[in-house]
């Protein structure tokens, strides 16, 4: 066979994968929630923030003996070595995707059956950061709400009103159900995860995670421009305080600076939460109107000049 009928071979069966499996096209969107170490026994060890959590997952459902210490070391193996065993799972001591997913999937067993009525009038979901709950509303009433995992306090969920913008269904690994955010700094969504011990804690990079079972329901019943009302404290975008902003700074409360500076007549250049070249120039511009330091920097005097205080 030749090199060109070879190539065209390829790119046929390719074509065939990519229409079968939409979730694989190139360049498809995933956020960094589904980034996941494959964690094995080495030397030096494997440490991190990871490990701590397999081990306490595993410490919580009796296989794993030792101190929560983020070290991968002989005990947790041999504790990720008999949770195999047990799960039948080749037990070869390395906690990857596979392992992970028989993890999540004893975490997912208890959820309760789940209603098979749908919701009659338009949907909209309001998610509540503080409290992480998602409520689906219908004809703007409350027709059901979900436990969620939001951001953590230094990877807030995005504050703010938008709309799904893309719908998947993901693989093992990632959780089953993906629907995008129309957030304009990054890549967001609400999705399903494969750390069901997550839901209810401040534990994503800012996306909002379901329990697969439930992010199933949801996914069914909205559609692409469903409206999503993402709400955090009585601060709105400064519900975890006043950060230092400078170029390169992404989200909700760039954003809010953004519209400030607008209002002021200072920025005219897109609301999109990402602090530009224009919005220091913007910043430095007002700082020096008002007798601050014209760093083009966000600090705490530059946002008391803007009007922006938090609630006592």
């Amino acid at each position: 066979m030749s090199r060109m009928r070879i190539k065209q071979l390829f790119l046929f069966i390719a074509a065939i994968i990519l229409i079968s499996h939409p979730a694989y096209i190139i360049g498809a969107p995933r956020c960094s929630c589904g980034e996941d170490r494959t964690l094995r026994l080495q030397n030096p060890p494997m440490t991190g923030s990871d490990v701590t959590e397999i081990q306490f997952q595993l410490k919580k459902i009796g296989y794993y003996k030792g101190v929560v210490n983020g070290i991968y070391d002989k005990k947790t193996s041999e504790a990720v070595i008999d949770f195999q065993k047990s799960e039948g799972i080749n037990p070869d001591g390395i906690f990857g995707a596979k392992t992970l997913l028989k993890m999540a999937q004893i975490y997912e067993k208890p959820a309760a059956r789940l209603p098979s009525e749908k919701p009659r009038g338009e949907v909209s979901i309001i998610i509540f950061t503080l409290e992480r709950k998602l409520v689906v509303m219908s004809d703007g009433k409350p027709f059901k709400s979900f436990p969620v995992a939001v951001g953590t306090f230094d990877t807030p969920t995005p504050i703010g009103l938008f709309t799904i913008t893309q719908k998947d269904i993901w693989g093992e690994g990632f959780g089953s159900r993906w629907m995008r955010l129309s957030v304009p700094w990054g890549i967001y969504g609400i999705h399903g995860t494969n750390k069901p011990w997550s839901i209810g804690n401040f534990e994503s990079h800012g996306c909002i995670r379901m329990h697969n079972q439930h992010v199933e329901q949801v996914y069914d019943w909205v559609k692409i421009g469903t409206k999503v009302y993402i709400i955090g404290g009585v601060d709105g975008p400064f519900t975890f305080g006043l950060k230092p902003l400078t170029q390169g700074s992404k989200g909700s409360d760039v954003m809010e600076v953004q519209k400030r500076l607008s209002n002021y007549g200072y920025y005219n250049g897109r609301i999109d939460g990402i602090y530009g070249r224009g919005v220091r120039e913007a910043v430095k511009a007002f700082q020096q109107d008002n007798g601050l330091d014209p760093s083009g920097s966000m600090d705490d005097k530059t946002y008391k000049a803007l009007g922006i205080m938090l609630f006592e």
